[in-house]
């Protein structure tokens, strides 16, 4: 529903009493909230205000004596490090010990506060607890809000690991009891409320004008003026008269008392207006919010902003600023060494045309009072809670993929406005064989390699083709830029060659988390590949971006190596879709950077920490090979390997970059070391503990087989042929997964725990120091006996130890869990190179240390039963080795609700009898990967029936859970396999 903005609010015949509840983020929520009430008091009510931000914000614009201000901290929001930088972890601490401990503390006492001040309506924006407190006091409630937090902290679960969701659902338990959500355009997806009114901005209205700030602040019509509004400042951070261009003054909001500012800054009082000061600028320098946004946009002021971190909010707000060309993105390297002129000169060269309404406070008001009396927007559907217990989605992005659109969840379905319609990805439909392909195809003369008839890598080339059309339809443009393709156009000198790679991601058959601990792993290519294109070119002939340019300038020296990267996709997250660099900036006193440091170069800024994967395949060759770069180099990505579904999108990334980088650098590098040198970016810069298997698959497989690979380190032992009546699919759950995330890691560590009490028990029985009391079968030891425990006390890898060995001597000697510093202090390390213990943390350790053991067996019994009689039997007998490693995941603590619900569907869909009398079509099913969500393989009969029982599943768990999944079919060749191409335009 949508209410027009012409539906004010009026004086009411009844005296109402209204509770509102403002979340303890930012000032933001405080400042709309303040324009509704301003309403409710015109209209002769009460407002109770429950809030922890300061009185002025309410008192500055509300003189009344029906203005009621209870200073309470209900929730925390998210917990930010400084202005722009977000700490997932600490927030869900924080909101635990603010929310979630003294739960039933702030239920009675709010009820009870409710009651005694007899209010008629709560209105939360956008507290969880209120909505509860409200339906235990007997209230109706409404939430006013364009995010809710069980979709912003959903991602920090991700992150921290599962055992914090419980915070999510009782967030989303609690929304669910709100009656309707009256949704602010720029909105999240916020599946916990059943009905939705949509009303225009809410903005604070202007007090003076432009002409009256200027006289007040004394500055001529003539200077042009920015506006710094961070809500605070990134730590450390010094302002410099130099960040300015010439004849510019900077109006700076929130500086301490203590700050002192260069003279062409000027440091606005605490209490400022910001709307005013705002209408007297001439762009606006700050952070995304709600309220920066809005104001912006309402008056029109061009907005150059810089990205915060795990701010699931931030993308649907930048996607409005930048739909009414309203924004210019800044990368947080250029705002903290100030290089500010090519984005101010940007900024005022916009013209933004939002014309919608900016009476949304009046509007909420108007709907807030109608509500209250007792007119009801609310259907009878089910709450939204009901449906996301089974589904909520675990950092979940509004994801589609070049050619394979994911629709999005019913739940999200008013979401599809023209705004979001936009986020996508460069989406290519390829018609293999079709003569408009074969025409962009002929735009390109291929001088080296073969496309093998890859209808991605068509796409791929058909794109490109069409870049330079770019800057012709952007003339043409009304609205929204595409600022990935317009960066991309100017990417590349088109007389040159351009070298282009392609690598798949992987589906995980069988030896998923054991690879880390040498086990034999099953894995087949995907259909979907990621592409890069790279060209180098001398310095002086590269095009630089205008920032780029600015930042050489300022070093006052001549053209140097320039890293450049475009990145597709970038709209499906809050990621910038471009990145460049110095090569020198990978030098220290002339040679590669530290890993170490190099990892902390890309993680200072989040938004950008996507391009360690792509530029740290150059410091890898620098440093393991020796390799000089001294051109200028630039590259196009473009993946359609989903992100965060288990698949190796990661993977791909490096493998494909790795190879087009040595191929445009006549570096001839095998196949087998592309991949062992990008597991070194993964593990070393990007700081993901994984295994080797991802990158050897995306780089050594081939299409239609199985890559069968000892990971002892990375030997690949062959290609195993799947027999013509076996079939496997990939269904993705929807639940984003993470090998960074804290589920991956920790059973990882508890692996490496696990083998060093292994190795230290079985020293201790060589040595006789143990008296043989602490549990070990004691016989006299023959000479291979001591033999084996001499192996073992020296295990280099969990793997090498047979099941039947660790269930006669180790099992039971293992504990269940273990305390890091209890750890450290009995065995000094756990002798893992890409992982650090916690001494606080407890971790699994018997489940971890249990399952590769146990993985390498059902591995190497999967690999020889493909090869045996063709079968029922057979079948049945893979499917069971997958059962069993999926529920070997779940004991390791690695599943999720969606991934079991797709095993559990997997299952009913075997055993039930219309499969029966068709003599069986799927046969087994589990998690892949590093678990914690992500995707299921599942194994079946090569027939037409499977297929439509796959699609069966696929509705089945859409039904339950509202997201339709993702069907990975298919396979392609790896990256060695395909070589590269080496391309130029005609």
């Amino acid at each position: 529903m949508r209410i027009e903005e012409s539906e004010g609010v009026s004086a009411s015949r009844k005296h109402l009493v209204f509770a509102y509840y403002v979340t303890g983020h930012g000032f933001g929520h405080a400042t709309r909230v303040v324009e509704v009430v301003r309403n409710l008091i015109l209209a002769g009510h009460d407002v109770h205000v429950v809030t922890g931000a300061p009185d002025f914000v309410f008192t500055s614009e509300i003189q009344s004596p029906r203005l009621f201000i209870r200073k309470v901290l209900l929730d925390c929001g998210a917990v930010q490090a400084d202005a722009l930088t977000v700490d997932r972890l600490a927030s869900l601490e924080k909101y635990s010990e603010t929310a979630v401990k003294p739960r039933e503390s702030i239920l009675a006492t709010e009820v009870e506060w409710l009651n005694t001040i007899k209010a008629d309506l709560v209105v939360s924006d956008v507290v969880p607890v209120a909505c509860r407190a409200a339906a235990e006091a007997g209230i109706r409630s409404v939430c006013v809000t364009n995010f809710s937090w069980d979709f912003i902290y959903a991602e920090y679960v991700m992150a921290a690991g599962n055992h914090h969701r419980s915070i999510v659902w009782q967030i989303a338990e609690d929304y669910s009891h709100c009656e309707f959500l009256i949704r602010l355009p720029g909105y999240c997806p916020m599946p916990a409320f059943r009905d939705v009114i949509d009303v225009p901005l809410v903005v604070r209205r202007l007090h003076k004008s432009r002409k009256e700030i200027r006289k007040e602040l004394a500055i001529g019509e003539d200077v042009k003026v920015v506006i710094l509004n961070f809500g605070g400042q990134p730590s450390g951070w010094r302002l410099k008269e130099e960040f300015l261009p010439p004849g510019w003054l900077c109006l700076v909001c929130g500086a301490s008392d203590t700050q002192e500012l260069p003279p062409n800054f000027i440091k606005l009082a605490k209490d400022a207006y910001t709307p005013d000061v705002m209408a007297a600028s001439d762009c606006m320098l700050g952070k995304i919010g709600y309220g920066t946004v809005s104001e912006a946009l309402a008056y029109k002021l061009p907005f150059v902003f810089v990205r915060r971190d795990y701010f699931n909010e931030e993308p649907f707000l930048r996607n409005m600023l930048e739909y009414y060309q309203g924004g210019v993105e800044m990368i947080r390297r250029d705002l903290l060494t100030g290089h500010w002129k090519p984005y101010l000169e940007r900024a005022i060269s916009l013209k933004p045309c939002y014309e919608g309404g900016i009476n949304g406070g009046e509007v909420a008001a108007h709907i807030i009072q109608e509500t209250a009396i007792g007119k009801n927007y609310a259907s009878d559907k089910l709450s939204g809670a009901r449906r996301l217990r089974d589904a909520i989605v675990l950092g979940y992005q509004l994801q589609r993929v070049p050619g394979r659109d994911i629709l999005v969840p019913e739940w999200y379905a008013n979401a599809a406005t023209e705004l979001s319609k936009s986020t996508g990805s460069l989406t290519v439909q390829a018609v293999e064989g079709g003569p408009l392909m074969s025409s962009y195809i002929e735009d390109f003369e291929i001088l080296h390699g073969d496309l093998q008839g890859l209808p991605d890598t068509m796409s791929f080339l058909k794109s490109m083709a069409e870049l330079d059309a770019i800057n012709e339809y952007e003339k043409n443009s009304e609205k929204r830029q595409m600022r990935e393709r317009k960066a991309a156009a100017g990417l590349f000198i088109w007389e040159e060659d351009i070298y282009v790679a392609r690598a798949p991601g992987r589906l995980d058959v069988m030896g998923g988390i054991a690879d880390y601990s040498g086990s034999l792993v099953l894995q087949l290519p995907t259909r979907e590949a990621c592409h890069v294109a790279v060209q180098r070119n001398d310095p002086s002939k590269h095009k630089l971006w205008k920032h780029a340019q600015a930042r050489q300038n300022a070093k006052g020296q001549g053209p140097t190596p320039v890293l450049q990267i475009v990145s597709y996709g970038s709209e499906l997250s809050n990621r910038s879709p471009t990145f460049d660099m110095d090569l020198s900036d990978f030098l220290e006193d002339g040679k590669p950077m530290a890993y170490e440091k190099a990892n902390k170069y890309f993680a200072q800024d989040p938004s950008q920490k996507w391009a360690a994967y792509v530029a740290g395949t150059i410091l890898v060759l620098m440093k393991e090979l020796g390799v000089r770069f001294e051109d200028s180099i630039s590259m196009l990505v473009s993946s359609a390997v989903p992100e965060g579904k288990g698949v190796s999108s990661s993977a791909s990334v490096e493998v494909a970059s790795m190879s087009a980088i040595a191929a445009a650098h006549g570096l001839s590098i095998s196949p087998r070391d592309i991949a062992l040198l990008s597991q070194k970016v993964e593990n070393h810069i990007v700081g993901a503990p994984c295994g080797v298997m991802d990158q050897m698959t995306s780089a050594c497989g081939e299409a239609d087989k199985l890559l069968a690979m000892v990971c002892q380190p990375a030997e690949v032992i062959g290609l195993v042929e799947i027999p013509s009546h076996i079939r496997f699919w990939g269904i993705d759950s929807g639940i984003r997964h993470s090998v960074g995330g804290a589920d991956y890691g920790s059973v990882r560590i508890g692996a490496f725990m696990g083998r060093k009490i292994i190795k230290s028990l079985a020293s201790d029985v060589v040595s006789k120091s143990s008296d043989f009391s602490n549990g070990f079968i004691h016989d006299e030891l023959e000479d291979d006996g001591v033999a084996l425990l001499e192996a073992e006390a020296s295990l280099d890898y969990l793997c090498n130890l047979t099941p039947h060995r660790f269930e006669a001597l180790y099992a039971k000697m293992l504990p269940e869990t273990l305390l890091g510093q209890e750890f450290l202090d009995r065995y000094i390390d756990h002798s893992d190179p890409v992982t650090v213990i916690d001494t606080n943390r407890k971790y699994v350790v018997r489940a971890p240390a249990t399952h590769p053991i146990y993985e390498n067996f059902r591995v190497k019994n999967f690999k020889a039963l493909l090869t045996s009689a063709t079968s029922d039997d057979q079948l049945t007998a893979l499917g069971e080795l997958l059962y069993q490693c999926h529920y070997s995941y779940s004991a390791c603590g690695l599943g999720t609700d969606g991934t079991d619900r797709l095993v559990r569907m997997v299952q009913e869909m075997q055993h039930s009898s219309k499969s029966k009398s068709e003599g069986g079509t799927l046969y087994g099913a589990k998690i892949t990967g590093g678990g914690s969500g992500g995707t299921v393989c599942v194994i079946g009969r090569n027939s037409l029936c499977s297929s439509q029982q796959i699609l069966e599943v696929q509705q089945k768990y859409k039904v339950a859970t509202g997201y339709l999944p993702f069907i990975f079919e298919g396979s392609s060749p790896g990256a060695g396999k395909f070589g590269y191409l080496r391309i130029r335009r005609r």
